[in-house]
């Protein structure tokens, strides 16, 4: 069993309660989302998002189903909102003893008097239906008492807002309703009602700069008069609605036993790892050409960068080589003058990334390696080798290789490296020229292709040793502290003190053999939590990734702290000699600190570390389970 717990104290505090939250997910890229308190903070959060376009084009339509207890003559209500004028009501988190999720079901014990009432929710893997069941645990010296559950919904972007503009079509059914034709809600002796709740806040969406209201319609209620042990279901599905799903107690025991065969799957020694291998889960998802990779919950979709960064840790270490060699081959078929296909979160498809091709080529090499699968790596050597050609010859915006052997790259308002923000369309950090880590994954990707090709490769080979004798020459900087960020940059050779410098000394096929150097260079990035993205000490450094999107685009690759940087730390720690588990600490204490059972995208640079950015990011959790995996 694989538990995160919290009680009365946090619980109770609406500050920690409404900071934490929960995810379920449907394995399409839909997902149910929010906070222990019960607290909307973010337009995200809802009991039925669903992704129109798997795994994209996501829309929210049950935002809650808020609990009221009737007690004789009066109502206590369990929720808890946020209006626009700053009040705080109902308050139900008051009331709120215990907080669980447990083998990946999120569950609420509240308690009034004698009378105790258990909400647990889940979403049914591969269909976009969410299901909660409602228990009451106890009555007090009463025989029975009667639990309402009202229904709150819209249907939207998920990335927008909806107002109060004409009430929505609402049918009725026989156990419940169906919203404006798109998705339907069932439960026992519904009682409808129809009005607006005007003025929701989401703290956490004003907090980002962004527009932080809506309005939600009331639709009704269910209602059931309990005694101890009974329950009331609420499911609510879109798509088919002539065919209801699952009732919400099979539902929720179907994802509780999908989490414990996840985890014993994934060969997970204890709990750290059973919530890790869990959390991986959420994050491969079913898209119409196979198997892919959320980037991150809740805003992000599939990016071949992200995808391929992630794809050791999520698929190779977890057993799941067989949905990885189906990723693989469906990202090969993306490939266009050797670049691998973003696929954009609004939809399209882009070639946008310098690195993104790269590191298929490691995901790749990996994956041959470490399952022994030689079909595949013959399967998808010649796309290996188109990807190589291209950058040979050159291939969109700039991307080419240089006469000594080193990728160049870089075209007016793009950021093609992994620092890839922008403000008005102008780089934060453009890294134009060769930057260091760009190169490490091209001569590390060279020599896995040439042990892919096997006698085959001896071109790639020569290739990879040319650059390699560039990298050393151009990379190592004179006075010893490590490597440049970039050379042959617009302004010159680039000293930042940046991490990208690890994957140098980090890869498998590692240009650099000596790690301390690098090692040493990167010594004032390292946190608890991962490496920070600029040494304090530079002049542009920006320790707070807070505000509106200019404030944290210009902080997220300027002092930000990314925690999947710690698996090419770990790494050249291992190759210096230095096997240290403590470093990991900070990432496992994290897990019941933000998004729960998760690691979040960033942190602040500057202490305490506070997390920023998703809740649930998939480079995160891969490296941290990744590197956990090296010390069994």
């Amino acid at each position: 069993m694989a538990s995160i717990t919290f009680g009365r104290q946090i619980c109770g505090d609406l500050g920690a309660a409404a900071s934490r939250e929960w995810l379920v997910t449907d394995g399409l890229g839909g997902f149910a989302m929010g906070t222990v308190a019960g607290l909307q903070t973010r337009r995200y959060h809802g009991l039925l998002v669903v992704a129109t376009e798997p795994p994209i084009g996501r829309h929210l339509g049950l935002a809650a189903l808020d609990p009221v207890l009737v007690i004789g003559d009066e109502r206590i209500r369990l929720a808890t909102h946020e209006w626009a004028d700053g009040a705080v009501s109902p308050a139900g988190y008051v009331h709120l003893e215990r907080f669980d999720v447990t083998d990946g079901v999120p569950r609420w014990r509240w308690s009034v008097g004698g009378v105790a009432l258990e909400a647990e929710l889940a979403m049914m893997r591969g269909r976009a239906a969410t299901g909660v069941r409602f228990t009451l645990l106890r009555s007090g010296a009463r025989d029975r008492v009667t639990v309402e559950v009202e229904a709150l919904c819209t249907w939207r972007d998920v990335h927008g807002e909806r107002r109060a503009n004409g009430d929505p079509a609402i049918d009725k059914a026989a156990d419940g309703f169906m919203f404006e034709g798109v998705y339907r809600v069932r439960g026992p002796g519904f009682e409808p009602v129809g009005e607006w709740y005007r003025g929701v806040h989401h703290r956490e969406e004003a907090a980002r700069g962004l527009n932080d209201g809506e309005d939600l319609w009331f639709a009704g209620r269910f209602v059931a008069a309990l005694e101890p042990g009974a329950t009331i279901e609420v499911e609510a599905w879109h798509g088919q609605l002539d065919e209801p799903p699952a009732p919400a107690r099979q539902i929720i025991d179907k994802a509780r036993q999908r989490a414990v065969g996840v985890a014993r799957s994934s060969g997970a020694g204890n709990e750290v790892d059973a919530l890790l291998a869990h959390a991986a889960d959420q994050l491969i998802v079913t898209a119409p050409a196979g198997p892919t990779v959320v980037a991150g919950y809740p805003w992000f979709g599939d990016w071949s960068r992200d995808t391929m960064t992630s794809y050791e840790g999520l698929f190779l270490t977890t057993g799941r080589a067989g949905e990885g060699a189906e990723l693989l081959r469906a990202a090969a078929a993306t490939t266009s003058e050797g670049m691998l296909a973003n696929t954009a979160d609004a939809g399209g498809t882009e070639y946008n990334t310098v690195d993104g091709s790269l590191w298929f080529l490691h995901a790749v090499g990996r994956h041959v390696e470490r399952t022994g699968d030689t079909d595949l790596g013959a399967e998808l050597l010649p796309v290996l080798s188109d990807v190589v050609d291209h950058h040979l010859a050159g291939t969109r915006f700039g991307i080419r290789v240089d006469a000594d052997g080193l990728i160049i790259q870089g075209a007016d308002g793009w950021a093609l490296t992994w620092m890839d923000a922008r403000i008005d369309g102008t780089p934060v950090t453009a890294r134009r020229g060769k930057p260091v880590e760009v190169n490490a994954l091209w001569i590390n990707g060279l020599r896995h292709v040439a042990a892919i090709a096997g006698r085959k490769g001896t071109r790639f080979g020569t290739l990879a040793d040319t650059a390699q004798s560039s990298f050393i020459r151009r990379f190592v900087r004179p006075d010893g502290l490590g490597l440049y960020d970039v050379v042959d940059g617009d302004e010159g050779d680039d000293a930042s003190v940046r991490p990208n410098q690890l994957l140098a000394v980090s890869l498998p096929y590692a240009p650099i053999s000596d790690p301390a150097p690098v090692l040493c260079a990167v010594g004032p990035l390292v946190t608890s939590l991962g490496l920070s993205s600029l040494a304090p000490a530079d002049h542009r450094y920006r320790g707070c990734h807070r505000g509106g999107p200019v404030e944290r685009d210009g902080a997220y690759h300027q002092g930000t702290v990314w925690p999947w940087l710690i698996g090419p730390w770990f790494d050249a720690q291992r190759r210096a000699g230095v096997v240290d588990g403590s470093v990991l600490d900070g990432l496992v204490a994290h897990l019941s600190e933000w998004g729960i059972g998760s690691v979040s995208e960033t942190f602040d640079g500057a202490p305490p570390h506070a997390a920023t950015g998703c809740p649930f990011q998939a480079w995160s959790v891969a490296e941290l389970l990744r590197v956990r995996a090296m010390m069994r």
